[in-house]
């Protein structure tokens, strides 16, 4: 799987160079979600803008990064979703569950609200 990381103050862009991401790929990129995590970072931006297709292994990756990323209060942000992809996404229902954005400037506007309201409330606990 060809990719690109590109490692911010806050969170992380993973961006895939792949039109597809298919039961070949969804292995590695759940891997490579999973090292991220593994590494310390708590906030990911998964940028789809490359992707024009993706299978049920593909949506598979994406629920275990939203679900590791969001474990420990962080969040996984998936942005420049494709209309293709998107319509799998609405027909699993899982545009309800998952944070889409539609740039990675309104991405990383959601991060940075995110970690102020997280702030907040740990300041209250």
């Amino acid at each position: 799987m060809k990719y690109t990381i590109d490692k911010k103050e806050q969170y992380v862009v993973f961006t895939p160079i792949e039109e597809k991401i298919d039961s070949l790929l969804a292995p590695k990129l759940k891997s490579e979600l999973l090292t991220i995590h593994a590494e310390g970072y708590s906030n990911i931006v998964l940028d789809l803008s490359n992707v024009k297709y993706v299978d049920s292994s593909g949506l598979s990756a994406l629920l275990v990064g939203d679900r590791e990323f969001g474990r420990n209060g962080g969040i996984f942000i998936i942005s420049g979703v494709q209309e293709h992809v998107m319509k799998l996404l609405k027909i699993s229902m899982l545009d309800k569950k998952l944070n889409l954005v539609s740039s990675l400037e309104e991405a990383g506007e959601a991060i940075f609200i995110h970690e102020i309201e997280g702030g907040e409330e740990e300041e209250e606990a």
